[in-house]
């Protein structure tokens, strides 16, 4: 590659990325949209007439029943399969509710590579940054799978995987208003709406492979604290509805990209904790 075409590579990275960014948004929703038209997802109930085929009920559990099992009839136990598939489903539709809003850090880093390149100082490249951030929902993916699970064998939720207890939804939307409101999401959504405060209180950027994904991990658990509360709404609107997720996920964007400080976050939680409230009240 000539001199002048390499200078106009350079100068088109920020371009690139962008591409980058927004094809893999596309893919992670088209695979979220596609799910949700055909998934039957684990701990679903089982349609009627199953009774009568046994191979889709948990054996082991038919023995536990006189000494107090929870696990609800009509609901059979995942098997490894089922917890790699919802595994997928998580870390995938984290990829696609989290990666708008890490786009503005992203061009960031892309835009000072560039200049680092030119002159003669490069730093590691920006997918190893991306990887970072994105290992951190990976692992928030893990722990997701094993709530679902976990509220699944309780039969705590239904078909839509959407919490069938009107307390345990209100107490839900509660909690994460009231984390809207500490110094916790404060702290974490302050280091995300800013990203070069952000690299400037963590050394700055990173020569070595190695020290990038780190400086994105490090972005990604600050990301974590600030959206972790929101995430669990998923369990009150339902894992596979859409609209839901798409709400979810234009509220962290706006919380993280539209200046206005906390305002944003404390009247979504305000509003999470009026209806949340309603809805216990309601129920009892």
């Amino acid at each position: 590659m000539t001199d002048t075409a390499l200078e106009a590579v350079l100068r088109r990275d920020r371009a690139v990325v962008t591409a980058a960014l927004v094809v893999i948004a596309v893919l992670a929703w088209a695979y979220v949209l596609w799910l949700a038209a055909h998934m039957v997802l684990p701990g679903s109930p089982l349609p009627d007439g199953a009774g009568s085929d046994m191979s889709g009920v948990d054996m082991s559990n038919m023995g536990r029943m006189d000494m107090g099992a929870t696990v609800a009839p009509g609901f059979r136990a995942w098997v490894p399969a089922d917890f790699a598939f919802i595994f997928t489903m998580w870390a995938v539709m984290m990829v696609g509710m989290m990666t708008p809003s890490v786009a503005p850090m992203l061009l960031l880093y892309a835009g000072v590579a560039r200049k680092a390149r030119a002159a003669g100082r490069p730093i590691a490249s920006t997918g190893w940054f991306f990887a970072g951030y994105l290992s951190v929902w990976v692992v928030f993916s893990i722990v997701a799978t094993g709530a679902q699970w976990l509220l699944a064998r309780f039969a705590l939720l239904d078909t839509s995987m959407t919490t069938d207890s009107a307390i345990l939804g209100g107490f839900v939307l509660i909690a994460a208003g009231l984390y809207q409101w500490t110094a916790m999401k404060g702290v974490c959504l302050r280091q995300c709406q800013a990203p070069i405060a952000f690299l400037a209180s963590h050394g700055g950027f990173r020569s070595a492979p190695l020290g990038a994904l780190r400086l994105g991990v490090n972005h990604g658990a600050y990301c974590l604290g600030c959206c972790w509360a929101l995430m669990a709404l998923l369990f009150v609107g339902g894992v596979m509805n859409v609209l839901w997720i798409a709400g979810i996920a234009i509220l962290v964007l706006l919380e993280k990209t539209v200046p206005t400080g906390q305002l944003i976050p404390r009247v979504s939680g305000a509003s999470m904790a009026a209806i949340g409230t309603w809805l216990v009240f309601r129920a009892l």
